[in-house]
């Protein structure tokens, strides 16, 4: 049981990432899913949410209307598309799977209880 987060990078501000998040081992497509980051010396932030179905989302405040989380149930797979992305963004981020199965979406780090490993993303000015 493991999920498995890619597609960090070095990007220019104003550029484009998109992050997918691969899981195994458990039903994936009834379990809440979360993008956390972690900067420098800052604690974990809640960046975004989907529950199981895709039907409901939410994010931070900070990334509202850059960022988009979507899921595909049938590839096992989640995603984070962030667009016009800014220095402040530069993180680790992480994905995360509900610990509750059809259970409700979360922005704290208790609702969920499997981690990615986490994945660079790196903003320039």
């Amino acid at each position: 049981v493991q999920l498995q987060a890619s597609g960090g990078g070095l990007v220019q501000a104003g550029g484009s990432l998109r992050l997918s998040c691969a899981a195994s081992g458990r039903a994936f497509g009834t379990y809440a899913m979360g993008w956390f980051r972690q900067a420098p010396g800052k604690e974990h932030e809640f960046v975004a949410t989907i529950n199981w179905s895709g039907s409901s989302t939410d994010y931070a405040d900070s990334v509202k209307g850059r960022f988009t989380i979507s899921r595909d149930n049938a590839k096992n797979t989640g995603y984070l598309q962030m667009n016009s992305l800014k220095p402040e963004d530069t993180a680790v981020y992480y994905c995360a799977q509900g610990s509750v199965r059809y259970g409700a979406t979360s922005w704290t780090p208790s609702g969920y209880n499997l981690w990615g490993q986490g994945t660079q993303v790196t903003v320039s000015s």
